[in-house]
C-alpha cells in the first residue's frame, strides 16, 4: 500500500501534466487562441507598436511558454525519480537530473510527432529543441538554489 501511495505521490504530477501537455498540442487552434486573447491586449497596452512587432512578441511569449512548460515537467520529473523521503538531505545527483532530461526530450519529441497528426498544427524540431532547453534551465535553476540554499 505504501509503495502505491508513493507511486501516485510522486508519478502522478508529472503524468498528469503531460496529459495536459499533450491536450494542448491536439488543440488545432491553439495559436488562434493566444492571438485573440494576446495580441488585442498588446494593441490595447502598446496602440503605437506596429502589427509585426506584436506577431514577434507574441510569438516570443508562445516559446517562453515551451520553455516554462517543460521546465515545470522537468522538476516535477526529477521529483518523481529521486523520491526524496521525509527529512532526507541527499546530495544532487547529475544522473538523475540526466535522467529526467532525456525523458524530456523524449517526450518533446513525441509531442511534435503527435503534432504531424493535428490539422493546422506543424511540427518542429527546434520546438523539441525549446522544450529540452527548458527542461534544462529548470534543472539548473533547482541545482543552483539548492547550491546556495546548502541543501546539497
Amino acid at each position: 500500500m505504501l509503495k502505491l501511495r508513493n507511486l501516485l505521490k510522486y508519478w502522478l504530477p508529472p503524468l498528469a501534466w503531460m496529459c495536459l501537455i499533450f491536450s494542448a498540442s491536439a488543440d488545432t487552434q491553439s495559436y488562434q487562441h493566444t492571438t485573440s486573447l494576446f495580441e488585442p491586449l498588446l494593441h490595447r497596452m502598446f496602440p503605437m507598436m506596429s502589427q509585426a512587432h506584436i506577431e514577434l512578441i507574441h510569438h516570443l511569449f508562445r516559446k517562453v511558454g515551451h520553455l516554462t512548460e517543460y521546465a515545470l515537467l522537468a522538476l516535477l520529473l526529477w521529483r518523481a525519480i529521486r523520491q526524496p523521503q521525509k527529512n532526507e538531505r541527499r546530495p544532487w545527483r547529475w544522473d538523475e537530473a540526466g535522467l529526467s532530461l532525456a525523458i524530456i526530450f523524449l517526450y518533446a519529441a513525441s509531442d511534435e510527432l503527435h503534432q504531424v497528426f493535428v490539422a493546422l498544427r506543424t511540427a518542429l524540431v527546434s520546438d523539441v529543441i525549446i522544450d529540452t532547453t527548458g527542461g534544462a534551465i529548470g534543472l539548473l535553476l533547482l541545482w543552483s538554489i539548492g547550491k546556495i540554499l546548502k541543501h546539497w
